[in-house]
């Protein structure tokens, strides 16, 4: 039988990695600190993906069991599978780390020389190597040479929308039918695992970073731009003309800067770019501004979908008028259920919006700096 371990039985977690895990012939344990949802799997040992699209359809998802990740015993789940996966936040990997960490030591212990590969899905660039480093800091040298021989850390690139829709069991998901789970090849330890839906990636940094600025880029945009005018979901804000206008030439914007670094192909990827603006109109998924538009300080750090983008284009001497609008409206983005839009408006109001604007992008150049100031004055007046 083989074996996968998921950590994080949350949306992305069931309706996504897990559940291709599941199709693929793996018996995938759920790992979470959610006892309800945990409980709710040992006792199902079932649930439903409800993809919502052009043409809808129920996957049953079966051959599953759930484990609470915060006890003890979860080392000895970790210790017996044959690959472990993440939906859990990049903040939450360094807390998973350790019993990672520990069933490895374990492995090493009981003298397993089957491959274990760990791959963290997470949209971030890269995750499985920051897990990696986590990982190492709980073992010794003997330990983490045993880990350089044994245990894979592919980094991996993930796509796919899956909104929190409360369904008549909780526990199942509702996802769209798009999805794309691209993984370094090169970074797998002993044979490669056979799962359909996982793409194997030679030049992986060019998946990552197409998702990024294009797919993340266009969506955080319209999260906030929606949320600026007050409407709920990403299917109606991506309808209002004035926001699709920016949102588009802000994709365009930041593929102009792949198509320089990557030399992607300019006909293909503008194609790309409207093949994920058609998901955003998706009806089916209403998927909320403030689930997009969350943790905004993390979407304008230099390396995520907001910063990253607009200094790779502006690095190649083109237009990043749309971009900068899009980075003006989260800087304005204030919700008081989410701690850093908190923190960013505390940020703007101590500091004032130019320091605030150097210290979350780390953008130092005064002429970028003035340019962002300007559209966070500006980008009111035009949508």
């Amino acid at each position: 039988m083989k074996t996968a371990i998921q950590f994080g039985a949350g949306n992305i977690g069931r309706g996504f990695i897990g559940a291709l895990l599941s199709q693929a012939g793996y018996h995938v344990t759920y790992a979470d600190v959610n006892q309800a949802v945990i409980d709710k799997i040992n006792e199902d040992k079932t649930y439903t993906v409800h993809v919502m699209d052009v043409t809808c359809q129920d996957i049953p998802i079966t051959d599953i069991d759930g484990a609470n990740s915060g006890k003890p015993e979860i080392v000895d789940v970790l210790a017996e599978a044959e690959l472990i996966t993440t939906a859990v936040g990049l903040v939450i990997l360094p807390r998973i780390a350790p019993s990672i960490a520990q069933a490895i030591a374990k492995r090493k212990a009981q003298g397993k020389t089957e491959a274990l590969n760990i791959i963290a899905c997470e949209n971030a660039i890269r995750a499985s190597s920051q897990l990696k480093e986590a990982v190492y800091q709980s073992l010794n040298d003997e330990e983490k040479a045993y880990a350089d021989e044994y245990v894979g850390f592919p980094d991996c690139s993930v796509d796919r929308i899956v909104p929190p829709v409360k369904s008549e069991n909780f526990i199942d998901v509702v996802v769209e039918n798009y999805y794309e789970w691209n993984v370094e090849k090169a970074s797998f330890k002993g044979e490669i695992p056979q799962i359909e839906g996982m793409n194997l990636a030679d030049n992986l940094m060019a998946y990552i970073e197409r998702k990024l600025f294009t797919l993340n880029t266009g969506h955080a945009i319209t999260a906030y731009l929606g949320t600026m005018k007050g409407l709920k979901t990403i299917d109606e804000a991506i309808a209002d003309e004035k926001i699709y206008e920016i949102v588009h030439a802000a994709m365009t914007e930041s593929g102009d800067g792949l198509i320089k670094k990557h030399g992607f192909d300019a006909e293909a990827h503008y194609h790309y770019i409207d093949k994920i603006i058609g998901r955003f109109k998706n009806p089916y998924l209403k998927d909320d501004v403030t689930r997009v538009g969350r943790e905004p300080l993390r979407k304008l750090s230099p390396t995520d979908r907001l910063t990253k983008p607009m200094m790779t284009a502006y690095g190649y001497g083109l237009p990043v008028d749309h971009l900068i609008l899009g980075m003006g409206a989260a800087l304005h983005y204030n919700n008081p259920e989410d701690a850093q839009s908190v923190e960013l408006q505390a940020k703007i109001a101590d500091l004032g919006l130019v320091a605030a604007i150097k210290d979350v992008t780390g953008i130092t150049e005064d002429a970028l700096i003035d340019r962002i100031v300007d559209a966070y004055n500006t980008v009111a007046d035009k949508i």
